[in-house]
């Protein structure tokens, strides 16, 4: 299936999430920027595909930092009007990096303003298209992903990838998360859609396939909530060599150590020193074939 004229994919690594361009005739809009460091490249291909026409809209779907890193230099570049998920609003305004999970995760996010919200059930113009916000919680409490039924498009940020979705983050807490992933997922079900633009990697048109791999995917770690814990951990390593591109092994134990995350996660479900943590997850890696150790370096392999 063909993407509306009015749209551009812009495709990026597992470091930042895609990019979606709407190129309408009244409004140009963006759903999602990308991560920090990839801010300047963010810039560089929404400019080019814009054509000299202003960027006007910039929404998130949800606050990750892969999602909304990139917003900021966007706003000082074009100006543009922003609009975030309405339950992370007070967040945002006292810039509490502590509850949006940045220094969790030990990621970076530039501050950044908005001008508006978006919340479940509110129906947004993008590209001359009519696009419904739904409710879907799981990998976050508060993401939102967006459907056209007009053309049967969905935008499902983490909540749906083809060969998943993102990391269950509130049951690393204590929190609830796997029941909210599975109730996205049936709403996604229900849904007339032929064309998947995920959070990360390609758009897909195989639903149902996806589907029955997320759902499995779910089953496997409500059996056993350290699966996710474990997913989570390596997640988190990769994304930090993703940033960094080859870490010194002896760097690795402090840099897990120093994530409040981990320390929570490893705390609650995995009881390991920080030592058998980082070589676990340095291990894990390697084994999955997302890094290797060469010159006493963890080196990443995409």
């Amino acid at each position: 299936m063909k993407l509306p004229s009015i749209m551009r994919v812009f495709e990026r690594g597992w470091l930042s999430s895609n990019n979606i361009l709407f190129l309408g005739r009244e409004q140009t809009a963006l759903v999602d920027s990308g991560y920090l460091t990839h801010a300047p490249q963010t810039v560089a291909l929404v400019s080019h595909a814009l054509q000299g026409r202003p960027l006007d809209l910039l929404v998130n779907t949800h606050l990750h930092s892969d999602h909304c890193g990139g917003n900021a230099t966007l706003q000082r570049t074009f100006s543009c009007r922003t609009l975030i998920p309405a339950a992370e609003a007070d967040k945002v305004r006292a810039w509490d990096e502590d509850a949006l999970s940045y220094k969790a995760t030990g990621q970076q996010c530039e501050r950044f303003g908005f001008d508006g919200t978006i919340a479940p059930g509110d129906t947004l113009t993008l590209g001359d298209l009519h696009w419904q916000a739904l409710a879907a919680p799981g990998h976050d409490p508060h993401s939102l992903i967006l459907y056209c039924p007009e053309e049967r498009i969905l935008i499902s940020a983490d909540a749906l990838w083809e060969n998943g979705f993102g990391v269950v983050f509130p049951e690393l807490a204590g929190e609830p998360g796997f029941a909210e992933v599975r109730a996205t997922l049936e709403l996604i079900a229900g849904l007339d859609v032929k064309l998947v633009i995920p959070g990360h990697g390609a758009p897909f048109t195989d639903v149902d396939k996806a589907l029955a791999t997320a759902f499995s995917r779910i089953d496997y770690f409500e059996a056993d909530p350290v699966r996710n814990a474990q997913n989570a951990i390596k997640v988190l390593l990769k994304f930090l060599l993703l940033e960094r591109q080859d870490i010194p092994l002896p760097q690795v134990e402090p840099l897990l150590s120093g994530l409040p995350l981990v320390h929570e996660t490893n705390r609650r479900y995995l009881n390991k020193s920080v030592a058998e943590l980082a070589e676990w997850a340095v291990a894990q890696l390697v084994r999955a074939g997302a890094a290797e150790v060469a010159c006493d370096r963890l080196m990443n392999k995409n």
